[in-house]
């Protein structure tokens, strides 16, 4: 909004300092900003109005020290988040950016799916919340919305500089002719030759064919990333953290690959327009920031899957973007192993009661970090380091630029 206000006023009016708004990292600031005011301004007021509405946790006592203490604490702080997500990206990015749209798009799409559930949950007093299979049906839908978007649309491409040889140092020199590739190619990391075009390993199916497989990888990659965040988010501030850390990885790499300067020097892919993206990441991490300030130990609020479902599942399509769904893994390792610690659990489980006639359990309790809990850690603690392995995760991810 304020992009397109100032650019007019710079070349109507030539305004002193207008022309500010042009560089993506101011605007990725001042969205930052806007994001931890909006934050802290109305974080305590939503709290309050949550008390009166009584939109509290329940809670199973499951034996956790401390679990009990957190019976009717708010819920739905997810609304928070979203509204200082979507507030500065409308204020600071462009409108007409494919991304941007995509993302905000997503944004509203899951936090909705996640209210139904919270929704569910207080008011009806079902426990269970909305049913899974609904949960899934809504995943499926914007996992296919991101991969026709994706796939389809003109303005998603991956551009490719012609430098002519002129027998000069040319490893920084930009050429004004060019190739726009509209090409399912994605990172992986560490190899030389990091780029893979899935449409290259699906040839055999026929290339009318290749956006179904596409469509399919997209919905597996934001429905695994939406339940992680979703099932991560057991104790005060590990979800809204880790996000954040997440985010500020996703930043670097929206900002060089949507840089043609840096993408020529790193020899990643050049995606034109995607450093807009810069600006919506810049939005979320200080929603996580923000929202972090009342959710931190103890919490005075928690996101409920308004929340947790929308960070997830904005993670992944952020990283299809920026065509680095494959580092999420690594990236995003925290959510991995709290959902594959669930799986394993409920799988041995489930293998010993058929063998042995009575199930076995290889973690105290799953999630994962209900293990370290019932192994005595104060959660504070776990958060904490779990936040550690989360910056060193975001570490290697980033080295994955050189180290190949």
């Amino acid at each position: 909004m304020l992009y397109y206000l100032f650019d007019y006023l710079d070349k109507r009016f030539d305004l002193v300092g207008a022309g500010v708004f042009r560089f993506i990292s101011f605007r990725a600031g001042m969205a930052m900003f806007l994001s931890l005011i909006i934050s802290l301004l109305f974080g305590k007021k939503l709290i309050q109005f949550l008390r009166v509405k009584q939109i509290g946790e329940s809670v199973r006592d499951l034996g956790l020290q401390g679990q009990m203490e957190k019976k009717g604490t708010p819920t739905m702080g997810g609304l928070l988040i979203m509204a200082c997500i979507i507030i500065p990206t409308l204020v600071f990015a462009k409108f007409d950016n494919v991304y941007i749209v995509l993302l905000l798009i997503s944004t509203v799409w899951l936090g909705t799916l996640g209210f139904l559930d919270d929704y569910i949950k207080v008011f009806k007093k079902n426990k269970e919340g909305l049913q899974g299979k609904f949960k899934i049906v809504g995943q499926i839908g914007l996992g296919l919305l991101v991969a026709l978007v994706m796939f389809f649309n003109k303005e998603v491409v991956i551009r490719n500089y012609l430098t002519p040889h002129s027998g000069t140092d040319e490893s920084i020199v930009i050429s004004s002719k060019y190739i726009d590739d509209r090409s399912t190619k994605t990172t992986i990391p560490f190899l030389k030759n990091n780029e893979l075009d899935y449409q290259d390993i699906l040839d055999f199916i026929g290339d009318e064919y290749t956006w179904i497989i596409y469509a399919i990888i997209v919905i597996f990659i934001i429905t695994a990333v939406s339940n992680g965040a979703n099932i991560t988010d057991g104790i005060d501030g590990l979800a809204a953290g880790t996000s954040a850390i997440i985010g500020i990885t996703l930043a670097i790499f929206a900002y060089v690959s949507g840089n043609a300067i840096f993408a020529k020097y790193l020899n990643i892919m050049y995606i034109p327009h995607s450093g807009e993206l810069v600006i919506f990441c810049a939005a979320f991490v200080g929603a996580c920031v923000g929202f972090l300030w009342y959710n931190s130990f103890p919490a005075q609020v928690f996101m409920g899957d308004t929340g947790s479902l929308m960070l997830g599942g904005v993670i992944a399509v952020l990283a299809i973007t920026v065509r680095k769904e494959l580092l999420l893994p690594i990236m995003c390792g925290i959510f991995m192993i709290e959902n594959l610690s669930v799986i394993i659990q409920v799988a041995y489980f489930k293998y010993t009661k058929k063998k042995y006639g009575e199930g076995r359990r290889i973690f105290k309790m799953a999630p994962l970090h209900h293990h370290y809990q019932k192994i005595g850690y104060h959660e504070a603690k776990i958060v904490t380091r779990f936040w550690i392995v989360g910056i060193l995760l975001a570490i290697i991810t980033l080295a994955t630029l050189k180290l190949r």
